[in-house]
This record gives C-alpha cells, sequence and structure tokens, in this order.
C-alpha cells in the first residue's frame, strides 16, 4: 500500500487554486512530503503538453537528493521524468516533465529566455530560508508573469514564514497542511567554561549513540566535522560516521541517504544542508550545535564572507524536528536554554554583499532596484555600493548599463570580484594562478593559524597536490578548455594583478605603527600579533574576520611600489585640503597626494582664495565651537530674546541656539568673514549685524515691540531686562519701583516680567511677579527688614503713595 503523507489532502485545493489564481503559497510543516509529494501530485494535473514544471531548491545537495528520490518513486532513473540541474551537474533529458534545479540557475534560465519558453509551472521550495537567489527569482519570475506570460504558474512553498507580506505581493490565496511529527524530548546541554564545544559535542554523541538508530549532528562548516569525525574516531565509537555537506560529490551523498534508509544505525554530521529539504531516514537523535556558516557583507574586503553565527528559533525548531519523524525523539542542544535568539533569520538580501545582484539585473535591464517587485527591495547603500565596486571593475558603464567586459565576467558563473581576477589573469598572463587565489578565497583557509601570507598558500598548492586536490580539482573548473599554463611566474607579478582588480583593497602600514594599516577605502584593520608580514609597508587584504573596525587581517598579499603603478595611476588624486589650526589659531591649506583615504604626501598651500579662507574658518568654528566670535552681552540677550518669543509665539521664527547657529554659518556669518583667516581677525566680526541676517525686516519689527530690550521705570531710568534666564528679569532697587502696581506685559501679554528688587546696596530683596500683591502683602515685612539695615533710605507706610527714588531721605530733603 502506497505511504500516505499528510500534503496529499490539501493537492487538490492547491491545484485549483493554481488554476483559478495562477498562483498560490503553500504552508506546510517538515514532514508534511511537500518537497517530494506535491511536485509529482501536480505532474498528473499539469499536462507534458503544457510544459515542464521548474522546482527550486536552495542547495545543490537537496536538489539532487529530492530529483533522486521522486525519480525512484516512479521507478526511473533520475534524468527521464524527474531530473536536476546545478551550477555543476546536470541530469536532464528530452523526457523530463520535472526539473529540480538550484535557485541560480533559475536566475540564467531566465536571464537567457525572459519568457521562460516551456516552463509551465515553478515551483520554490523552502522559500523561507530566504536565499538572495530566491528572492530575486521571485523578482523575475512576478515581473515574466506580469510583461510576458501571464499563464506561468507559480508556487511558493515554505515550512516557517510570516506569510502576510508574500500574500500582499503576489495576491495569492495560502493553502495549509499540518504535519506529521511525535513529540522530541529538548535538553539543553552547554560546554563548561573554556571547554572546546566540538570536545563536547563528542562527549554528547558517545552519551545517545547506544539508544540511537541514526543520530544526526548540525556542524557550522567542514572543519568542524572533520574536527568531530577525528573526536568520534579517538573515542573508540563503534558506530560508522558519515559526513554530509553540499561539497561532497553525488555518489557520496546518495550513499549517506541510502544507508539511512535501510535502517543501518549511523551517526551522520551534516551541515545546515539537513535542516529542511533534505530528508534523512531513520534519524531518533539529534545533537544540534545551533551554530551555522552564513554569508555576510565584510566592507573590508567589498565581499561576503562565510561566518560562523547563532541560529534562529525557527531554523532550531527545524532542527529538532528532524527527531519526531518516526516517533519520539531527543533533541539535544549545546547552548544554555537562556540564550535569547532571534526568532528568525535575517533575509541574505539584508546581509551580503550585492554584486552579483546588480549584475544579474543589468543583464535583465534594471538599473534601480526600485523597478522591480521585491518581497523585501535591497538596502539602498549595499546596491549603490555594489555598483561602483562593479563601475571600477568595467562591469558597468557611468549609466549603469552592463558593459562587454561585465558580459564576460557573468558568463563565468562565478562572484563578480572573482570572475574579475580570473578573467584579468588570463589577460596578464596568469591564468592558473588567478584560478587559484579564487579558489583560495572560495574555500576555507587551508593554512589557517600558520599566518596571513597569501604566497605561502600558493606554494603550498605546487609543494603539496596531493592534500589539497579539492581545492586544485575547483581551480581547475575555473580554467577554459585545455589546462592552461601561466606564461609569466606568480612571484613576480601576482602582487601588481591584484592590486589592478582590487584597488580598494590596497593598504599602507600606519606610520609608527607595526601591524595597523589603513585600506584605501577607509577601515583600519591589523596583522595578527608576530605576523611574518609585521612591517610590511603595503598590503593588499584579501580576508578578515568581518569586524566592521580594526579587523583582523586573515589572508593578505604583500605589494610593491611598482606593483603600485597602474593603481596610483588610475586612482591617485591630488586634493586641497583646507582647515584650521587649533594651535597656530589660523586657516590652513595643504594639497595631499591621496589614494583613496590613504594620504601620499603633503604640501603646503602657500595662498588661499577668498572662498578657502572662509571655509577654513568655518570649519574652525565648527570644531572649536562659537567662542571663537567676540560674543558681547547684547549678542546673547538678542538670541534669548528670539528664542523665548519662539516658544509663545505662532509666527515661524529661526533657531537661533548655538546647535542651530553652527550648523547654518554659510547663512548668517559667512558674509561677515571676508577678508579674515586667523582668531585676531574672528574677534573683530560684528556678531550681532551678523545674527540681524537671520531675521526678516518684519521680525526685526516684532521682536523690538514683543520683546523690548529695556523699560523705562517711575524713576524715568531706563532699564535693561535680562532674558537670559528661564524667567525675563528686571532687576531694581525696590524704592525705585515706589508707586507703580504693575510691569508691563511683554510677548502681547504671554510672558510676564519678573522684578527682583534690589536693597540701597543692590542686594537681592525679594522677587516678584506681581508687584500689586507685593505691596499689599509682603512689602511691610520687608520694611521692617530693610528700615533697619538702612535706616538713611525713605521706607513709607504706603509705597503706591511715595514718589519713586534712589535717593536717602537727606538728600530727598535737601531737594525740598
Amino acid at each position: 500500500m502506497q505511504k500516505k503523507f499528510p500534503v496529499d489532502d490539501v493537492v487538490v485545493p492547491l491545484r485549483d487554486a493554481l488554476l483559478s489564481a495562477g498562483c498560490a503559497i503553500l504552508e506546510a510543516p517538515p514532514g508534511a512530503g511537500k518537497s517530494t509529494r506535491v511536485p509529482l501530485r501536480l505532474l498528473d494535473h499539469f499536462g507534458a503538453d503544457q510544459g515542464r514544471i521548474l522546482m527550486l531548491e536552495p542547495r545543490r545537495v537537496a536538489a539532487r537528493s529530492v530529483a533522486t528520490f521522486m525519480a525512484s518513486h516512479l521507478g526511473e532513473p533520475v534524468g527521464q521524468t524527474v531530473g536536476y540541474r546545478t551550477r555543476t551537474d546536470t541530469r536532464v533529458s528530452a523526457a523530463t516533465r520535472l526539473e529540480v534545479v538550484t535557485e541560480g540557475v533559475l536566475t540564467r534560465m531566465a536571464l537567457s529566455d525572459p519568457e521562460l519558453q516551456g516552463i509551465s509551472l515553478v515551483i520554490f521550495d523552502e522559500f523561507h530560508e530566504r536565499s538572495l537567489n530566491a528572492d530575486l527569482g521571485l523578482a523575475l519570475v512576478s515581473e515574466i508573469r506580469e510583461a510576458f506570460r501571464p499563464d506561468l504558474g507559480l508556487l511558493v512553498m515554505s515550512a516557517t514564514l510570516d506569510c502576510g507580506p508574500l500574500v500582499t505581493l503576489l495576491n495569492a490565496p495560502v493553502i495549509r497542511s499540518e504535519g506529521r511529527s511525535f513529540p522530541v524530548d529538548v535538553m539543553y546541554r552547554p560546554p563548561a567554561p573554556r571547554q572546546d564545544w566540538r570536545d563536547h559535542c563528542v562527549q554528547k554523541i558517545c552519551s545517545v549513540a547506544g539508544d540511537a538508530q541514526v543520530v544526526l549532528v548540525f556542524l557550522p562548516g567542514r572543519a568542524d566535522i572533520r574536527r568531530v569525525a577525528r573526536g568520534l574516531s579517538e573515542s573508540g565509537l563503534s558506530l560508522p560516521i558519515a559526513e554530509l555537506h553540499g561539497g561532497l560529490p553525488l555518489a557520496q551523498q546518495q550513499q549517506v541517504l541510502d544507508s539511512a534508509r535501510n535502517g543501518d544505525a549511523l551517526i551522520v554530521l551534516t551541515t545546515n544542508v539537513a535542516e529542511t529539504s533534505l530528508t534523512i531516514e531513520g534519524v531518533t537523535h539529534v545533537i544540534d550545535s545551533g551554530l551555522a556558516r552564513e554569508p555576510v557583507y565584510d566592507p573590508a574586503r567589498h565581499r561576503s564572507r562565510l561566518v560562523t553565527r547563532r541560529i534562529s528559533e525557527a531554523s532550531a525548531r527545524q532542527r529538532s524536528g528532524r527527531a519526531g519523524r518516526l516517533g519520539p525523539g531527543c533533541c539535544v542542544r549545546l547552548w544554555p536554554e537562556s540564550e535569547v535568539m532571534a526568532s528568525h533569520q535575517k533575509p541574505e538580501i539584508a546581509r551580503v554583499a550585492l554584486d552579483q545582484l546588480v549584475l544579474d539585473l543589468a543583464r535583465w535591464g534594471c538599473r534601480e532596484p526600485q523597478q522591480m517587485h521585491w518581497l523585501e527591495a535591497p538596502p539602498l547603500p549595499a546596491w549603490q555600493s555594489a555598483v561602483a565596486r562593479l563601475r571600477d571593475g568595467g562591469a558597468l558603464d557611468r549609466q549603469g548599463g552592463l558593459t562587454d567586459h561585465g558580459a564576460a565576467i557573468a558568463s563565468l558563473g562565478v562572484e563578480p570580484a572573482l570572475a574579475m581576477l580570473i578573467l584579468a589573469g588570463r589577460e596578464q598572463g596568469l591564468p592558473v594562478a588567478a584560478a587559484r587565489v579564487a579558489a583560495l578565497l572560495s574555500e576555507r583557509d587551508i593554512l589557517n593559524g600558520q599566518g596571513v601570507d597569501l604566497r605561502s598558500r600558493l606554494q603550498a598548492l605546487e609543494s603539496h597536490p596531493d592534500r589539497h586536490r579539492l581545492l586544485l580539482a575547483e581551480a581547475q573548473r575555473l580554467l577554459p578548455g585545455k589546462p592552461p599554463r601561466d606564461s609569466n611566474d606568480w612571484r613576480d607579478c601576482l602582487g601588481g594583478l591584484l592590486a589592478r582588480v582590487y584597488p580598494r583593497q590596497v593598504a599602507r602600514l600606519r606610520q609608527g605603527q607595526g601591524n595597523r594599516y589603513q585600506m584605501m577605502d577607509g577601515p583600519g584593520v591589523q596583522l595578527p600579533p608576530g605576523d611574518s608580514l609585521a612591517g610590511t609597508q603595503w598590503l593588499l587584504i584579501l580576508d578578515t574576520d568581518g569586524q566592521p573596525r580594526d579587523a583582523r587581517i586573515r589572508l593578505a598579499m604583500p605589494l610593491e611600489e611598482s606593483d603600485l603603478q597602474s593603481v596610483m595611476a588610475q586612482h591617485g588624486q591630488w586634493h586641497e585640503q583646507i582647515g584650521w589650526d587649533s594651535e597656530r589659531q589660523r586657516v590652513t591649506g595643504w594639497r595631499q597626494h591621496r589614494l583613496g583615504a590613504i594620504v601620499l604626501q603633503n604640501q603646503p598651500m602657500e595662498s588661499l582664495s577668498a572662498e578657502q579662507q572662509i571655509q577654513g574658518l568655518l570649519e574652525g568654528l565648527r570644531g572649536d565651537g562659537l567662542r571663537l566670535l567676540p560674543w558681547s552681552d547684547s549678542c546673547r540677550q538678542w538670541q534669548a530674546r528670539v528664542t523665548k518669543l519662539a516658544a509663545v509665539d505662532e509666527s515661524a521664527w529661526p533657531d537661533v541656539s548655538d546647535a542651530a547657529l553652527l550648523e547654518n554659518l554659510e547663512r548668517w556669518l559667512a558674509p561677515f568673514l571676508a577678508g579674515m583667516r586667523t582668531l585676531q581677525d574672528l574677534k573683530r566680526v560684528a556678531v550681532h549685524e551678523a545674527l540681524n541676517l537671520l531675521l526678516t525686516a518684519d521680525q526685526h519689527k516684532r521682536l523690538q515691540r514683543c520683546m523690548p530690550e529695556a523699560i523705562v521705570i517711575p524713576t524715568g531710568r531706563r532699564v535693561q531686562l535680562d532674558y537670559r534666564g528661564d524667567t525675563v528679569v528686571l532687576a531694581v532697587k525696590l524704592q525705585e519701583l515706589f508707586g507703580l502696581t504693575q510691569l508691563p506685559p511683554i510677548a502681547e501679554g504671554k510672558l510676564t516680567i519678573s522684578a527682583h528688587l534690589l536693597t540701597p546696596a543692590g542686594r537681592p530683596a525679594a522677587i516678584t511677579d506681581n508687584l500689586e500683591r507685593f505691596w499689599r502683602e509682603n512689602y511691610q515685612a520687608v520694611r521692617k527688614d530693610l528700615r533697619g539695615r538702612y535706616p538713611k533710605h525713605p521706607w513709607p507706610e504706603d509705597p503706591l503713595a511715595a514718589e519713586a527714588t534712589v535717593l536717602t531721605k537727606r538728600r530727598l530733603n535737601a531737594g525740598q
């Protein structure tokens, strides 16, 4: 009897959705059978005359495995009804109706045939992984359906995905299938402090091996797989150990899957290739390191690099679910339960270099990211950075269009940065060396921990080819036709070649430093302590640890001055640098010969133009502040008057805070700096006159009317108001306000004046903003105190009936 899968129950509604809407979204958890059952069942509903079904898988090993499984289900060898196509391997024929391809293959097919003739349905499997190629493929298919092929079917299948944005983008119905799984006992067993997690992993594998059928161990990369395999061998464990990763030949991958399917007890050490679409039978126990190697953009080498990082909660659930396919299972997680993890992995389009994406879309005819329909648009800074690199490499013209050189780069099927190196190597008589460097940059370091010099790696490939067969085979794949030979010695010419191809990665030793370098485009990098290249004047940085600041160099090529000739000719420029010398307190200028951020030579400028002098003065003010200007009390009072009025007035007033003034120096101050160059010159600036430029004529009148600089008090004296504090202050001797019941309002009554009443000696006696109440309620107490301290001055019982004065009683009497 044929085995039934949960997804079988939704095939009919899925078919109906595809026929009616033309597209659909299938949400089905791991174990539901979506990757192998749905495509085969849909073959029954899409006749041979309608065209092939194309199904995309995120990885080569999954594409081969899924295609092989479906072919065996039909009782056929792969390549008949069901075939597959990857970058390095193809099994299809004229009879193939269902073709499983890796995601990058769809991009190449669409670029070659924008109508995808002969294809009736495109299926995106495991879309929740959100690879860059999947996002690009979806954008291309969406445009193809809109512009050329409204009849082209589209099915997106996912195990864990928030379908809301996808539904909005595609306007597609969602079909959901229940999974089939058994409970999994999840245990958290982190390593002890200072214990290598891989040694801890070996211990946990050994602890469960006696009770397990297949133990599936998730590790981040090949080096970790080899390390754990060696530890298991040394432990004396009798169970066979198998490795499974994308770099294995198909026959070895299939052998692992067949062993598990046959019910053999087995330990499978795998990367995240086994996390989703790749089915391994018989798994009862999962050991999860919680780590994966993901591509992340490295600004110090202008490419994406693989970085070991913590997985997301969604990935952890997928991995543990592998133990619950046959019955109750067990998952051991090698991290603390208290650790907070991201709910989902950030999509590749948001975290990797976009050079390949920009190049592919240039071939498509798209020069701006907003021209496409994206589930998540590429970040604009990353897009612009990729465009700049491709222009530097001659792949794009100034308008962003594809050049002939760009087409040649695209035809190689490797990332653009490596393709540029390979093509340049062929032109410069170093095809083999260039291909080997490209292979070295694509794989893990073959001499990890043995210095960073690229030359030692190339020498190792020559001296010990048997140890590095896989890497040499990859290099050979990048060579055209019959294996060529280098006409030049890489030891003499490789530095110049690399500098021409990757000029932005040129770095020079910082002055007075032994291992710290300045890169051409800005970032600082450093050599590991004690490295043999320490003190080398020039380096070409090929790999770092990915840190955004002071990244540690992992791979570099030393350069001679002669290697930099073409770089200097193309990128070296003279710049005039105008600035403020805080020590000399004057504007200074230099002519700098620069290679990007690297200053090669400084020459002082003897004479500066009027514009340059003003520019230098403004830079000095921005750096040292407005204190360089001759601020008077009236200027600060003006600033406070405008600020207070702006806070209560409905009219639009300029921001005159120090911060705002510094931001707008060109508007109000620059016209008053003509002919000035030194701090002494700045002391002659008419600041008040300059500030007035910020107000219109009507605002000047309104400021004078609403916020007067001074008021006339009963003695006839004109007294300045102080606007600089929290309140507007009138500071006068108490006796000068005899007879006055209220102070004049300001800001059209929206603000009041606070009277600071002083003693005859000018010391504070009282503060009030309501004179009438002060005379009525507080004056007698103040009078009693002041009569004793200042008996020579008049202190009338009725201050409102008295004459305002500053005179003593004797002088008052003398004047009568």
